[in-house]
């Protein structure tokens, strides 16, 4: 049986109502009312400081922090888990695979939210960022995972959303599975080796894979 890394934001949880209202709020505390007024949703999934640094913001972290003075305070649990993922880990803890969380969410945010909704009960071990930005770039985060767990690469998938989680995967010989009800597009799940349009149908996909 192979080790599942999965992804949280797009891919266990909609995450979109609390991510999104904190970037508004956060973007119009720092005096950027024009950023908060545009459609923020493609920011979902990858590392916050690389999306803020892409529009041009000279100091993300002013931003960064903003934000999760928001987030913390209530909106990262303005959330729920897709329909379908319960029975989907059933599923793939039924057949021997071990779970892991993979989340550019950091870790420390990342283990309330799987702990309010119910999602770590699942979790062997979850993994994200350090608040500093240690393992933004998921392919390094994806590296210390299997030295940390001692999982091979080539018995393991990752599963997410967004160009970043398949190119994490290809960084460290890793296949992967793009999940088409989250916030990526058919452009980036291009990338993936296997693409499924619900959670029922990821533990063919993984055998399907191989693994």
């Amino acid at each position: 049986m192979s080790a599942v890394f999965l992804d949280l934001d797009g891919t266990l949880m909609d995450s979109e109502p609390g991510i999104l209202s904190s970037l508004r709020a956060a973007f119009t505390e720092i005096g950027r009312g024009d950023i908060a007024a545009t459609d923020l949703k493609w920011m979902i999934g990858p590392p916050f400081v690389d999306s803020f640094t892409q529009i041009g913001l000279a100091d993300p972290q002013v931003a960064i922090d903003a934000y999760r003075k928001v987030y913390d305070m209530g909106g990262m649990f303005d959330a729920e888990v897709y329909d379908g993922v319960f029975p989907m880990l059933d599923e793939l803890d039924a057949a021997g695979h071990r779970l892991y969380l993979a989340t550019a969410k950091p870790h420390v945010a990342a283990t309330k939210i799987t702990r309010h909704f119910g999602l770590s009960d699942y979790m062997v071990a979850e993994f994200g960022p350090e608040l500093d930005g240690t393992r933004n770039w998921k392919g390094d985060l994806l590296a210390y995972a299997l030295e940390q767990t001692g999982e091979a690469a080539l018995d393991a998938v990752m599963v997410g959303d967004r160009h970043h989680d398949f190119a994490a995967a290809a960084s460290v010989n890793m296949a992967c599975v793009a999940v088409e009800w989250g916030y990526g597009s058919m452009q980036e799940w291009q990338d993936a080796d296997a693409i499924i349009r619900h959670p029922g149908e990821l533990a063919g996909a993984i055998a399907m894979l191989g693994l």
